[in-house]
């Protein structure tokens, strides 16, 4: 009789996941979609909802409650604070859940991998910690460009600084694994001596995404769109300073939140800009909002460096969906458009976005997309093959730690799964440049 082996057993902390909408639960509840029926059995230690969009049940409200999520993973519940969007609230909730997770994460049974994912700098002391206790690898999913970025927003002073360098670096260089989104952030860390790094970018499942029909043709207005994080990194004032430049010829619809909306709301108004602020949308929603416009914007900063190696999460989306690109980014992130050869990428100078906007009004030729945004994102980031390549690092991690070969079954029948040959090979060929890095 053959033997089916069991699931391997995944724990992820993060400080948002269903049936909230965020980076983290975006990125990992399309990465369990694949990972699940692949043999892993994935659960969560996560804060109790905030509701911001969330649809809200008895049982997702418990603190300390256990729910199961859409793709059949496991969710462990922690509290969490009622916050504003201020740095000061931000930092006190996420130390208060990671602690908490931390505790939880005692008596959420044996794992065989630990992964926090941040920026929640915080919660990486607690996966560690976890990771220690239980005896298993462990594994740091950094989302953003830390401690970089902190130095570059002036997160912390009078030493502050220097003291969380050195707590995150120290837990990047004893985790077994670190996980990047960019190349240039994993070049970065090895650069400092981190021993295992790989770069798995964020994506789109594809056949959620849909390819929209061209905008209307002969419109009065050109309507341009930012969707997202209202926020220090955003940066988007200058937005509105352009939409004032260009005047009634455009409307700019800015959707959702942060903590830079409030001033600028009253920014709009004092010059008197065509823009629409609008509250943050979700699921089909969004793509009936991009469905309406001409150009949709991706915006980051230019005065951080750590920006250089920065994608925002929103890019692979963008590219896919078959609408012209306002690209206000730099370094890596440029290179994406580049490389996909779509949209437009414009410095951040309010006058150069307005330039771009007006150019686009007189040439309305240039609001039609090509298909090669879609191609790329279907041959670099489609997350069931980003998912294939976590896979097979995550095995690599298990059997290393003396767990022997782990073949890649279903839990449920035991069978092999189908997956791309082309992904599964360069997750084993990217795992064994790990462990040669790691010998090295």
């Amino acid at each position: 009789m053959q033997h089916t082996p069991r699931p391997l057993r995944l724990l992820v902390l993060t400080h948002s996941y269903w049936p909230e909408h965020s980076p983290p639960q975006r990125r990992w509840s399309s990465l369990t979609r694949y990972l699940v029926p692949s043999g892993w059995d994935v659960s969560f230690l996560a804060p109790a909802p905030r509701f911001h969009g969330a649809a809200e049940t008895t049982v997702q409200r418990s603190a300390w409650g256990r729910t199961t999520g859409p793709q059949g993973e496991t969710i462990h519940r922690v509290p969490n604070l009622s916050t504003g969007h201020g740095r000061g609230s931000k930092l006190a909730d996420q130390l208060f859940t990671a602690a908490a997770s931390a505790v939880r994460g005692l008596f959420t049974g044996p794992a065989d991998v630990v992964l926090v994912t941040a920026p929640s700098l915080p919660l990486l002391a607690s996966g560690w910690l976890l990771a220690r206790l239980k005896g298993v690898p462990f594994v740091v999913e950094m989302r953003d460009a830390w401690p970089n970025l902190a130095e570059d927003a002036n997160l912390v002073r009078s030493g502050g600084k220097s003291l969380i360098n050195r707590v995150v670096e120290c837990v990047q260089n004893h985790a077994d694994l670190v996980v990047t989104v960019t190349e240039g952030f994993a070049r970065t860390l090895r650069e400092r001596g981190v021993r295992s790094v790989v770069a798995i970018r964020n994506g789109v499942v594809l056949g959620n995404t849909p390819r929209l029909l061209p905008p209307p043709r002969g419109r009065e207005r050109l309507e341009v769109l930012y969707l997202g994080n209202h926020g220090e990194s955003q940066n988007l004032e200058r937005l509105v300073e352009a939409a004032a430049l260009v005047g009634d010829r455009m409307r700019l619809t800015m959707v959702g939140q942060g903590s830079r909306k409030d001033s600028l709301q009253e920014l709009a108004s004092r010059l008197e800009a065509p823009v629409r602020f609008l509250p943050p949308e979700y699921g089909s929603a969004v793509f009936e909002r991009y469905a309406e416009a001409d150009s949709v914007v991706v915006s980051l900063r230019d005065d951080w460096k750590s920006f250089d190696a920065t994608i925002p999460s929103k890019t692979y989306e963008v590219l896919s969906v078959g609408r012209h690109i306002t690209a206000i980014v730099r370094g890596e992130a440029a290179r994406v458009f580049a490389d996909a050869g779509e949209g437009d990428v414009v410095s951040g100078r309010p006058a150069d976005v307005a330039r771009l906007w007006e150019n686009l009004i007189e040439d309305p030729a240039r609001l039609r997309p090509r298909s090669s945004g879609r191609a790329w994102v279907a041959e670099h980031a489609e997350y069931s093959d980003l998912a294939a390549r976590y896979d097979a690092h995550l095995r690599a991690l298990v059997a290393a730690a003396g767990a022997g070969p782990v073949p890649r079954t279903s839990p449920q029948t035991g069978s092999s799964r189908p997956v791309r040959a082309d992904a599964v090979a360069r997750g084993r060929a990217a795992a064994a440049a790990v462990g040669d890095h790691r010998a090295a």
